[in-house]
């Protein structure tokens, strides 16, 4: 797998390990008296016989916008819809965990959004359950289509 470095929103690059820059972000975004929410997510694309991920921390601000750290990574290998979506889950449930006592420090409590469907027409509905007990059973909220904008909608644009 191919990572790459992490990165805001417009390209520039992280100076330092991605927990010390969510613990400044953090400690910034308080210093301003902004109510923080963390949202974690993480979306993939088949293009030909790569898959793109892109996971995305999203720090919400209470009525004053948002703003995003990314990181990119390729896989070379060919995998089932079920297991690529189980791969996303575990991409974001494994940040989490590397940034748990950052969160605890400053009180945060995450939301895990998950790029699956709720609604049994769609494919990505077959590792819903799945994916649900594996985050809800770490403790965290968990949040699925149509409510997972930080997987659905932010870490989507990025793979696309």
């Amino acid at each position: 797998m191919e990572q790459q470095q992490w990165q805001r929103f417009g390209g520039t690059f992280l100076s330092g390990p991605v927990a010390e820059e969510v613990n400044k972000a953090l400690i910034t975004e308080q210093e301003a008296g902004n109510t923080i929410q963390v949202c974690l997510g993480t979306d993939s694309q088949v293009k030909g016989a790569v898959i793109e991920f892109a996971t995305v921390i999203v720090f919400v601000r209470r009525g004053k916008g948002a703003f995003l750290f990314l990181q990119k990574e390729l896989l070379h290998k060919k995998m089932s819809i079920r297991e690529r979506l189980l791969m996303e889950v575990d991409k974001t449930v494994q940040l989490t965990l590397q940034l748990n006592e950052v969160f605890k420090r400053h009180r945060i409590a995450p939301e895990l959004h998950i790029d699956i469907n709720t609604s049994a027409a769609y494919r990505s509905n077959a590792a819903l359950h799945e994916a649900i007990g594996y985050v809800s059973g770490m403790g965290w909220t968990c949040k699925a289509k149509p409510n997972a904008f930080a997987s659905s909608s932010c870490a989507n644009r990025v793979v696309q």
